[in-house]
This record gives C-alpha cells, structure tokens and sequence, in this order.
C-alpha cells in the first residue's frame, strides 16, 4: 500500500494559537499509536496570518478510511474543532505566490 500525503491548514479560533498548535504537534504521534501513519516526519509551519499547516503522511487510503471509524481519532478531531477550523489551501494569501513561503515552527 502506497502512502498518501496530505497538507491541513487549521486556523485556529481567537486565542487559540496555543491549544491548536499543541493539537497539531501530537497528531501524528496520536495516528502512529493507531497505526494509520507513517514515520514521516512532518512538516509544521505558519502562514503570515497565523494559520498553521501540516504536511504529514498516512499509511494508506485505507488508514484514512479507517479513521473515521475510530473513536480516539473522532475524539482527537473534535478536539481540534473545539479549537481551529480547517480550511482550503487556496484560501491562503500564500498560495498566490508561485513560491509559497512560510515560518517554519519548530517540534
């Protein structure tokens, strides 16, 4: 099975910069204990206007699927809602750009 990566954007909800950041630095490890993703390292960075992204790996088509039967990722999920929304890329001031830069952050 092929790998599939994926690019998320959150933006976090007003005063939320902190929890959403945290929430965004353990989903991978949280996917990896589910064994739904790879041990990729993911990529996290910040947009001018403090929208977060991740570009981060899942094991298959068939992890994401199964995602959405799992009760610790549901869980995790709404955690995520409770701090961000997430949003198209296209909707970034940086994908105007023909090269897109962004802040990197840090693990």
């Amino acid at each position: 099975m092929k790998g599939v990566i994926v690019i998320v954007a959150y933006r976090p909800k007003e005063g939320k910069e902190m929890q959403t950041l945290e929430l965004v630095r353990n989903r991978v490890p949280a996917l990896r204990k589910e064994g739904l993703a790879t041990d990729r390292v993911p990529t996290i960075m910040r947009t001018r206007a403090g929208t977060i992204i991740e570009v981060s790996e899942w094991k298959s088509v068939d992890a994401i699927d199964a995602a959405h039967k799992n009760p610790n990722v549901l869980a995790m999920w709404n955690q995520f809602s409770e701090v961000c929304d997430c949003i198209p890329l296209n909707t970034l001031a940086e994908a105007n750009d023909l090269f897109a830069g962004f802040e990197p952050i840090e693990e």
